[in-house]
């Protein structure tokens, strides 16, 4: 919803909506390669890089959007909040299992 905000303040996709929106494309096709990574792999290091990236993105995306629409902004904090536990349940996993060679 909180993209929908954006988009539709700023007139759909033209050169205002690119940082936004592209911010907003780029933390969610990183979430997406969590699982492959984390699960799909077994990379529990490089999925931890992946968390603190998408965290780092999405609250780019955030303070972006917080001049656009600060409801869509303000939504986005409940999702930081999850990225920041899940980060440090991923650190967790990693530091408690180490990879045998």
């Amino acid at each position: 919803y909180s993209s929908y905000l954006v988009w539709k303040e700023l007139g759909g996709f033209n050169e205002k909506s690119l940082v936004p929106l592209g911010l907003y494309a780029g933390q969610l096709a990183l979430n997406w390669a969590w699982t492959p990574v984390f699960f799909g792999a077994h990379k529990m290091g490089w999925g931890l890089v992946t968390l603190l990236l998408t965290t780092g993105t999405a609250t780019a995306t955030a303070a972006s959007w917080y001049s656009i629409n600060r409801t869509a902004a303000y939504l986005m904090v409940p999702y930081l909040a999850w990225l920041t536990m899940a980060s440090a349940l991923n650190y967790r996993i990693w530091k408690d299992n180490p990879s045998k060679k």
